[in-house]
């Protein structure tokens, strides 16, 4: 077995695809520092990760790969699944090997794992700008925490920075503690101390951290929930179906 291991960046993964060629050495698997190893391993390589390299990967991928197989491969990255290193790879790899490359051959194991991952990857960023709920802080910025199954901040960042360009607003993801600050003129990465999280998790600020008028705000609309159901019609099973019960920690109907 042959053992890569590398810093769990994208740019080190494109590293690892410089490496492999370059030593004519092609992992089984790759991992990163802090992953359990395998017991038996006949060659262990520590990858660095060298922009320049990586860059040289990528360039001669947006010549060979549409956007949207560029955008799904990204997808699958953000996915952070434990097969996502390994099948990537592998993508990668059988587009450079093809004269014509693979993107779009479906009859491809590979092909059609990362076309399923990225569709997930995509329904979960999509879900998250429907379902997320600010919260005026007494600082004036927007918060909402949000605990999306994959990692797609990133994706729904550009929606957001348009929907509301004049405002300060944080969105902030409590499984990973890592959040984006938008301060109406460019997007920054923020986290919180560790004694925070257990707050955070909770969906609501204190009191003492809302602005004046947020508690009542939440209140009405809570107010405003319940005056529009209609009893009769309740359809639980439908409700889950368009609204699933995963992202009702953090609605503020639903609390």
């Amino acid at each position: 077995m042959i053992l890569f291991t590398y810093d769990k960046t994208f740019d080190g993964l494109l590293s690892c695809v410089f490496f492999a060629y370059e030593k004519k050495k092609f992992p089984d698997r790759i991992l990163s520092e802090s992953d359990q190893k395998p017991l038996f391993v006949d060659e262990q390589y520590y990858v660095c990760t060298e922009k320049e390299k990586s860059g040289r990967v990528w360039k001669g991928l947006e010549k060979k790969l549409s956007k949207f197989a560029q955008n799904m491969m990204l997808s699958v990255w953000l996915s952070e699944l434990p097969e996502a290193e390994m099948l990537l790879f592998r993508y990668i790899r059988k587009n450079i090997d093809h004269p014509q490359g693979i993107e779009m051959n479906f009859g491809d194991d590979d092909v059609l794992r990362i076309k399923d991952i990225a569709q997930k990857v995509a329904n979960d960023a999509r879900r998250l700008i429907q379902f997320v709920r600010f919260q005026e802080t007494a600082d004036g910025i927007w918060f909402a925490p949000v605990s999306p199954r994959y990692n797609v901040l990133s994706l729904i960042a550009p929606h957001f920075k348009s929907r509301y360009a004049g405002q300060p607003w944080i969105i902030y993801d409590t499984n990973r503690n890592i959040g984006l600050y938008y301060d109406t003129r460019s997007v920054a990465e923020v986290s919180f101390a560790q004694k925070d999280l257990p707050d955070l998790k909770t969906g609501g600020l204190d009191e003492e951290k809302l602005s004046g008028e947020e508690a009542s705000f939440q209140e009405m609309w809570r107010e405003y929930f319940k005056s529009i159901t209609i009893k009769e019609r309740i359809n639980l099973k439908l409700q889950r179906q368009h609204m699933p019960r995963r992202y009702w920690k953090y609605l503020t109907e639903m609390q």
